[in-house]
């Protein structure tokens, strides 16, 4: 049959229709951050990015893994510093707040106070591919010899949307989120290791806050990042959101209808700061992030792996690794620290917050994680009276 020239670009016209459609439904969804509705947590400034990476020298990367029909994952690598840091540690410590979960490398940290490698977060049974990998890549950075390194590996359960049974992060992907790692605005919600975790029953997924301490207080900056996986009873700056959306922990056992939240699951948390710690003195920052992880409404179940990753970037705390004399170094006091954990709860709990919000429901054919109503829970947040709470802080 012949085509006349008309029919055909009516033709192309359909095709290109079509395929515009397609785009457009393949493109991922633009859902604001925290702040971008006026949901304000406490009463400390964020950063310029609001991010983990606004303390100088933390840089954040995410490979996504989605292939198939069944996997949904991927991995997240934070660098905490510039330059080797086997030759050159810095300060760090790991607080377990429930300790049912796989963290590759955490005996040494706690050990010496201090981490020697960037920091990946993945799927449950990724774990040691990705740390095979870190350690790989580790190896190929200028300054390294033949020497053992600590891979630093975490991770949360994606499994009601991933088959993280088929190990799909290896090499490739942990090269690709650790070569891509950068400063300035992090990607959050369904990406890196957040592609395929939840938060509440709802999807969850990666998400960062910063805070920065006024002069007169230091002005020191935290930052946080979080990989959410965990349930509980949600809860937003106090408004009891997972009542009233109908999803929480041992709502089967409560009532005899509605969808419930498990209450297992599991968090990683990274707090980056550059005020001068002590491992000792991260580890209370791990007990303070842990107190904002409570804000959200977890209670850190028995099947919960709940992890703080905290280390310190300032300079004046930053040993080599061998020197035949003593090394002097610059700490704060405690006296000086409670400006410190105000910010840290504070930044976790917003983290929380991002991760939540800038969330995209994810399908397979394992099951769905559905993207929390943001309408919904607009109004929520409205009629509890929690938004835009920065207004009311007078001077």
């Amino acid at each position: 049959m012949k085509i006349s020239r008309t029919s055909n670009e009516c033709l192309v016209a359909i095709v290109f229709s079509l395929c515009a459609s397609l785009v457009q439904a393949q493109a991922p969804e633009e859902r604001p951050r925290a702040r971008d509705i006026g949901l304000v947590v406490g009463v400390f400034d964020p950063g310029e990015m609001n991010a983990i990476t606004d303390v100088e020298g933390v840089r954040v990367g995410h490979s996504t893994v989605i292939r198939g029909d069944d996997i949904r994952t991927g991995v997240t690598a934070v660098i905490p510093a510039p330059g080797n840091l086997y030759t050159h540690p810095i300060p760090a410590w790991i607080h377990v707040g429930n300790g049912y979960g796989k963290l590759i490398g955490e005996t040494q940290v706690r050990e010496f106070g201090e981490i020697e490698t960037p920091i990946l977060l993945t799927c449950t049974l990724c774990v040691w591919s990705a740390a095979n990998a870190l350690k790989e890549w580790v190896y190929l950075q200028p300054g390294m010899g033949e020497h053992t390194v600590n891979p630093v590996v975490g991770e949360t359960n994606d499994a009601r949307v991933n088959n993280m049974w088929a190990d799909p992060v290896q090499r490739a992907e942990v090269f690709a989120a650790l070569d891509a790692a950068s400063g300035g605005p992090v990607a959050e919600g369904s990406v890196g290791a957040g592609t395929g975790t939840q938060a509440f029953g709802w999807k969850g997924g990666i998400g960062t806050s910063s805070r920065v301490l006024p002069a007169n207080l230091g002005g020191y900056t935290v930052g946080v990042l979080v990989q959410t996986n965990y349930g509980g009873i949600m809860s937003i700056n106090g408004a009891p959101v997972g009542r009233e959306l109908g999803t929480y922990s041992f709502r089967n056992q409560l009532q005899t209808e509605g969808d419930s939240d498990r209450e297992d699951g599991s968090i990683m948390i990274v707090v980056a700061t550059d005020a001068p710690l002590t491992a000792r003195n991260l580890d209370r920052l791990g007990v303070r992030a842990m107190m904002g992880l409570g804000r959200t409404g977890s209670f850190a179940s028995n099947g919960s792996g709940d992890y703080v990753i905290a280390f310190s970037t300032n300079p004046d705390t930053r040993k080599p690794r061998v020197s035949r004399e003593p090394v002097a170094i610059q700490v704060l006091v405690n006296e000086s620290m409670s400006p410190l954990f105000a910010a840290t709860a504070e930044a976790t709990e917003e983290a929380v917050y991002n991760a939540i919000f800038k969330a995209t429901t994810v399908n397979s054919a394992r099951g769905e994680l559905r993207a929390v109503p943001l309408d919904r829970l607009i109004d929520i947040l409205e009629d509890y009276e929690v938004l835009n709470w920065d207004l009311r802080v007078t001077d």
